[in-house]
């Protein structure tokens, strides 16, 4: 089992700093996983949430939506779905009343690349909480937002 103090050879003033950063240092730790996982795909963690956001849509959404849904919230994001847009993972279309608005939505190649990604491999970063841990630590997360 880690210790962040011992991982970053730290010491902390008192639990709630330790908290914050130990908070931090295990979303870093959980995306480098994600990253390594999302490696053979050559897809981000990032356009990972984006195509699993316009997949849930089950329609074309704007822009502006995808970015309210994006766990994590990225000034790249139109960056982000260029690259996609590139991979024919996802298609654009502007608005034909609004030219500002622009529409997103997965293609079929993206959902076939989702398809091949083994959700089971995130699911591995999380196997040394039981179900009722993670209950907790959601409730404790949720808390502090």
């Amino acid at each position: 089992m880690g210790d962040i103090a011992k991982d970053i050879n730290s010491k902390f003033p008192n639990e709630k700093i330790k908290a914050l950063i130990n908070i931090k240092y295990t979303a870093n730790w959980l995306d480098g996983c994600g990253n390594e996982i999302l490696k053979p795909y050559k897809i981000s963690v990032q356009q990972y949430n984006i195509l699993r956001i316009l997949r849930g849509a089950k329609r074309a959404i704007t822009v502006t939506t995808v970015k309210e849904r994006m766990v994590q919230k990225s000034p790249n994001s139109t960056r982000l779905m260029d690259k996609l847009c590139d991979k024919n993972l996802i298609e654009r279309t502007r608005c034909e009343n609004d030219r500002r608005v622009v529409y997103v939505k997965i293609s079929k190649s993206g959902l076939e690349l989702l398809e091949k990604i083994n959700n089971s491999e995130f699911d591995n970063q999380m196997k040394n909480l039981t179900e009722s841990e993670a209950k907790k630590l959601n409730s404790l997360l949720d808390k502090i937002r």
